[in-house]
């Protein structure tokens, strides 16, 4: 297939709007290292996408699973939840974000902190 078009594509894609959804989330793959179902040549990732898509070889319904669930909320946690820690095994790193954290909570600046750290800045670079 010498050049891909959106009439190529639109049998295996319910729109043009889709199909640019699907392409975009097929890049990505390709990005991360995905194997191509198309002989690959000097193209780019785009296209390689959209020949991919056209050639029927991909499994639409897999990429379409993979764009829904990229862009899907990733949990929250509740105010009472609320924390800095980064959740780390590492009893050091745990060590050093409780510090950090137990830091930013306890000993908030007020104005004229800010502004002598300001002016030693200041004469600093002066």
């Amino acid at each position: 297939m010498a050049r891909t078009t959106n009439s190529d594509t639109l049998p295996f894609v319910e729109s043009r709007y889709e199909l640019g959804m699907l392409a975009s989330q097929r890049v990505r793959d390709l990005n991360g290292g995905a194997e191509s179902v198309v002989e690959k040549t000097n193209d780019k990732p785009t296209v390689i996408a959209l020949r991919e898509i056209a050639s029927g070889k991909l499994d639409v319904d897999n990429v379409r699973h993979e764009f829904i669930q990229s862009y899907k909320e990733s949990p929250m946690p509740s105010a009472d939840e609320a924390s800095l820690e980064i959740g780390s095994e590492d009893p050091l790193l745990r060590e050093i974000d409780a510090e950090l954290e137990n830091t930013l909570v306890d000993a908030p600046a007020d104005s004229s902190e800010i502004e002598q750290e300001a002016e030693v800045a200041a004469d600093e670079v002066e």
